[in-house]
């Protein structure tokens, strides 16, 4: 079963094992991967993947991907460095083109001389958030596949299940953060901001269009209390009342939904959504269906749907009405060579990302990135030990799809990622309406992080 699509709660994970170094990786470049029974999965690649990233070929066409690695066309053929992901995988809620990307990336530099001649092979496990199943996937992962680093865990709660875990064991993890102890504990660094300094973004922009109201609402998963905190101090502060809601997802009535958030919002108030891309844009569509698209000042959304996906189903009526906070660089309209060299990895090695470009490939991309990184700076054997003191000491690391420089860090706690962007859908394109903004030290934990850390020098284009 390939790791991206939907599985039933009822089911147990399905284990993806994914060598990125595969040599097969011919020139149509798809990744593959196959569950521990061994059933292989299709290579063709999703028609979302192809339709997001056709508009980016004519800028990618002059980029080659042999820049991933440090043997152009040499692929490495060493003893594999083996890392392992955990991610979200359940109906209504996916988080596996995270590390399919972070896959891709890796697939990329194997195909370039790898790490010294060594193949990373990125081990990824799905969870239906059960706690239960997440602590004997990280078992697995560590007990079984014996990797020396976790990278691409983007998981509803699996940061709260396994924090203890991976700090007993001297594991640094570069996740994409959701659950509190993302952000909050020594052995978790995100390349996001995560659902709820993401909603942050998406309401401190609301304030600045002096709306009168905010509705805030999001999935009836765990953790809604942690995430409407952040937005709740912003709006506190700015003295705007703020309306917060939930939604069982899948989302079955998404008509009574917009309805509800327009009613209570008010004309001059903003409806602000957390949400997946899938589960958003249904919200939005019976929105649009209603009417309703304009019986509100303007609607927000966290980093999930800034997608061209979402830009593109929705069309030309949502043009500058929707507010999308972007935790990365915005695609659309940028050309630097980072930009160019992870659309094309997508295009290439991506076969396995089924929402194109967007927020989630790029995380996987920048997770991967600083891996690759610190997997460079090892001397000796790549072990549990060497692996995690490099990614540790990773500092001011210039993702190219960041405001800020990157820095892991010995910190009580780690939130990175703090500076970002808001971007609008134009005629099927996420364009920016405010770049690099700081999210607001209103919310206590953002201040408590700055308070250790300082703030990030601006990173440089790249």
């Amino acid at each position: 079963m390939r790791a991206h699509m939907p599985v039933p709660k009822v089911l147990s994970a399905r284990r993806t094992i994914v060598l990125a170094a595969a040599v097969a990786i011919a020139a149509a470049g798809c990744s593959s991967s196959s569950s521990s029974s061994g059933s292989s999965s299709s290579s063709s690649t999703p028609a979302s993947t192809s339709t997001a990233t056709s508009t980016s070929s004519a800028s990618t066409s002059a980029t080659s991907t042999s820049q991933c690695g440090t043997k152009p066309g040499v692929a490495a053929t060493g003893t594999p460095i083996a890392l392992g992901a955990i991610a979200t995988n359940q109906p209504g809620t996916s988080f596996t083109d995270i590390p399919n990307m972070a896959n891709a990336y890796f697939a990329c530099v194997n195909a370039n001389g790898g790490i010294n001649g060594h193949p990373i092979k990125l081990y990824i496990e799905t969870e239906q958030t059960n706690p239960a199943q997440i602590a004997a996937d990280a078992k697995q992962l560590v007990e079984t596949d014996h990797v020396v680093g976790i990278i691409g865990n983007t998981s509803i709660i699996e940061c709260s299940v396994d924090s203890s875990y991976w700090q007993k064991l001297g594991f640094y993890i570069i996740d994409s953060g959701i659950a509190p102890e993302c952000y909050s504990t020594p052995n978790s660094a995100a390349v996001n901001m995560g659902p709820r300094y993401s909603s942050d973004g998406a309401v401190q922009y609301a304030l600045t269009q002096h709306v009168s109201k905010v509705v805030f609402d999001q999935s009836n998963v765990p953790g809604t209390g942690y995430i409407a905190a952040g937005p709740g101090a912003l709006a506190k502060a700015a003295n705007v009342p703020i309306v917060n809601l939930t939604e069982n997802v899948p989302i079955s009535d998404a008509d009574s939904v917009a309805i509800k958030e327009v009613n209570d919002a008010g004309p001059n108030g903003a409806v602000v959504l957390n949400f997946t891309p899938p589960e958003a844009l249904v919200i939005l569509q019976a929105a649009q269906k209603l009417g309703l698209e304009d019986h509100v000042k303007l609607w927000g959304c966290s980093t999930p749907c800034n997608t061209d996906f979402l830009a593109q189903s929705l069309g030309a009526k949502w043009n500058n009405k929707l507010f999308v906070n972007a935790e990365l660089t915005p695609p659309d309209g940028t050309s630097t060579a980072s930009m160019q060299l992870y659309k094309a990895i997508l295009r290439q090695y991506g076969s396995a990302v089924s929402g194109g470009i967007g927020s989630f490939s790029q995380m996987g991309f920048t997770e991967a990135e600083i891996a690759v990184h610190a997997l460079e700076t090892v001397t000796g054997a790549y072990t549990v030990a060497s692996v995690n003191a490099a990614i540790k000491a990773v500092s001011n690391f210039n993702t190219g799809q960041l405001c800020q420089l990157w820095t892991y860090g010995s910190y009580p706690l780690h939130i990175p990622n703090n500076e970002d962007y808001t971007v609008t859908p134009d005629n099927g394109q996420m364009v920016t309406a405010q770049g690099c903004t700081l999210i607001s030290s209103v919310d206590p934990q953002i201040a408590q992080y700055r308070g250790a850390a300082g703030t990030a020098p601006a990173a440089p284009a790249s």
